[in-house]
């Protein structure tokens, strides 16, 4: 059934009735999808879109350090056992998120700091930056580790974290949970037990129960793979290598510094699952990127969102036309959709990125896509 325009309906009183009606629309809570501004272009879109959106944003590591000295100071385990910086990107504040489904946060323990086991629904890595002892127990392997280890905390996986031996450490972690918890679908748990006698029991430490290099020895080789153990290790929901040390990587960056690479990204190596040769989680990816002395990459824009962290060197960043300095263990957020260009500001040393993505959510739901553009400034599909 159609309902006549009353005639004496005139341009004044329309405008009054329309006003009248997204007023009681926003009243119940409503969206006039077909609301626009005059003059404007598809504004119809640009309304629907008009929410908290993440924006370009660098976090210098010479303000984190000395607030978590501060923290270390005025916090201690007894008081919280989670003494973490989170870095809240200003264009989703108050929303605990660096870019829209990811976190960074950096962490400071003191000497022999362990806190009890945990776990919960959203993904994590711990990354070292500074000191050798940093310690995270991961269903029963207890990793310590050290600057440019990765040390995986996956969904529905028991760990704890900490430090061991007589000097403070740092670490920086990136977690899934902004995604997570737009589905509606975080938990955690800190009830922790173990069988002991044939009763279940409440503990506050892991029993090791694998040898401290078991990620290395079972599945450190590439291309060779045990049929002797059992892969899908606590949930079984991620890849079984708990940690992937940094002199692997390292060597792997040198062996092909001296590539031509990638104009976009330079030399880009990513982790993964060896059991499947995929992302080490489901929803969100790491790598590292290595840009030669004084490498500049071509634009590029893709619609994942990316968390980076300078491991090494010192340069600067095009975003969107603006520019973004940055220094070691600093961390940089580009939200989906932003035109990057990386630039080494050195002449001598290489900068390596440390690097987080939400490709794999994109993949999975038939999102993800990528361009650039040559060196003539045409533009490119590359995904």
């Amino acid at each position: 059934m159609s309902l006549a325009q009353p005639a004496d309906l005139t341009v004044t009183n329309k405008k009054a009735a329309l006003k009248g009606l997204y007023d009681a629309l926003y009243e119940k809570n409503m969206f006039p999808f077909w609301a626009t501004s005059e003059g404007v272009d598809h504004d119809e879109i640009k309304q629907l879109m008009a929410t908290s959106k993440a924006i370009p944003f660098v976090w210098s590591y010479a303000d984190i350090e000395p607030l978590l000295q501060r923290a270390a100071e005025l916090v201690t385990m007894d008081d919280s056992e989670r003494r973490s910086l989170i870095l809240v990107n200003p264009g989703l504040a108050p929303k605990r998120a660096s870019v829209s489904t990811m976190y960074t946060a950096y962490r400071l323990n003191d000497p022999d700091e362990i806190m009890p086991p945990h776990k919960h629904s959203p993904s994590a890595i711990r990354f070292g930056l500074t000191g050798k002892g940093n310690f995270t127990g991961v269903e029963g392997e207890d990793v310590v580790f050290g600057p440019g280890d990765m040390v995986l905390t996956p969904n529905d996986a028991w760990h704890n974290h900490g430090t061991v031996g007589g000097e403070q450490a740092v670490n920086l972690s990136v977690l899934d949970l902004p995604l997570v918890e737009t589905l509606h679908a975080v938990h955690f748990d800190h009830k922790y037990t173990e069988m002991v006698d044939g009763k279940e029991v409440e503990k506050k430490v892991q029993t090791a129960r694998f040898p401290s290099d078991y990620s290395q020895r079972i599945y450190g080789e590439g291309g060779l793979m045990p049929r002797f153990v059992d892969h899908k290790r606590g949930g079984g929901l991620s890849s079984p290598m708990y940690v992937y040390r940094w002199e692997k990587m390292e060597a792997i960056l040198d062996a092909h510094k001296d590539w031509e690479g990638d104009p976009h990204e330079g030399i880009v190596i990513d982790y993964v699952d060896p059991t499947t040769g995929g992302p080490v989680f489901r929803t969100i990816n790491f790598y590292v990127q290595m840009l030669r002395p004084s490498e500049k990459t071509l634009p590029q824009r893709e619609t994942a969102s990316l968390l980076l962290a300078p491991f090494r060197g010192n340069g600067h960043s095009m975003i969107d036309g603006k520019r973004y300095d940055w220094n070691q263990f600093d961390t940089i957020a580009i939200p989906g959709g932003c035109w990057v260009e990386h630039v080494n500001g050195s002449s001598t040393e290489p900068v390596i990125f440390f690097g987080a993505t939400d490709a794999p959510t994109q993949r999975a739901l038939l999102l993800y896509k990528r361009w650039g553009r040559n060196p003539a400034g045409d533009l490119l599909r590359i995904v």
